[in-house]
């Protein structure tokens, strides 16, 4: 993994790229998270007055929109970048994994929602779907990841509030799409099988991540 820690949103889009799969936070593999490959002064900090900086989690949204990346649940639930060159592969395989949500199912209604109006944030997607109820908002979540894990949504940006001088705050809301409203169809279906496609992501692995076991690696493709 990367001994040099970067410093940049520039040099950590160079690195994704250059990697091709990278959780944002710590997932328990040593190095492999853009946390631990950026330096100190990008972690999050909370200020005396009680506000907080953190500038790796502001960078997301100018990552997404300057280098092309995916971005969403991909690896045992956690958020995650993939770079365009291994999204078609990663892509095709999760999807023969993750069968197409059935029709009549809320997966189902969910696409066809973001179908037709392109792109939602998340809190709007959800009263769309009628998840408007006291607690509703862990159980739409569940059905979300669901579909990010098997490559059929993906963030295309960060919407934030803002305040009355017009500055962006709070954590923000996630911009959700399909990938082929993102990507393209063709980015989605690439022109080979989807074992093909495990096969060459498990070879990557291997590079990326030598020091794991193998059995390891094929779980986080799972």
């Amino acid at each position: 993994m990367r001994k040099e820690r970067l410093h940049s949103c520039p040099e950590l889009i160079d690195y994704i790229n250059e990697i091709g799969f990278l959780p944002l936070l710590s997932m328990g593999v040593e190095g492999w998270s853009a946390e631990e490959v950026t330096d100190e002064d990008c972690q999050y900090t909370r200020l005396p007055d009680g506000g907080w900086e953190w500038p790796l989690w502001t960078w997301k949204g100018a990552i997404l929109q300057e280098s092309g990346c995916a971005y969403g649940k991909f690896f045992q639930n956690k958020a995650a970048f993939i770079s365009r060159e291994w999204w078609p592969d990663f892509c095709n395989y999760r999807r023969s994994v993750c069968p197409r949500p059935e029709e009549g199912s809320i997966e189902e209604s969910i696409l066809d929602i973001l179908r037709t109006e392109g792109s939602l944030i998340t809190r709007d997607l959800r009263a769309a779907c009628g998840f408007t109820g006291p607690k509703m908002r862990s159980r739409f979540d569940a059905y979300l990841t669901r579909l990010e894990m098997g490559g059929y949504i993906v963030t295309e940006d960060f919407v934030y509030p803002h305040d009355r001088h017009g500055r962006e705050y709070g954590w923000g809301w996630s911009l959700l799409t399909t990938p082929e409203a993102l990507f393209g169809r063709e980015a989605c279906h690439p022109d080979r099988t989807p074992q093909k496609s495990r096969e060459r992501m498990l070879d990557h692995f291997k590079k990326i991540l030598p020091n794991i076991p193998s059995q390891k690696q094929d779980l986080l493709l799972r």
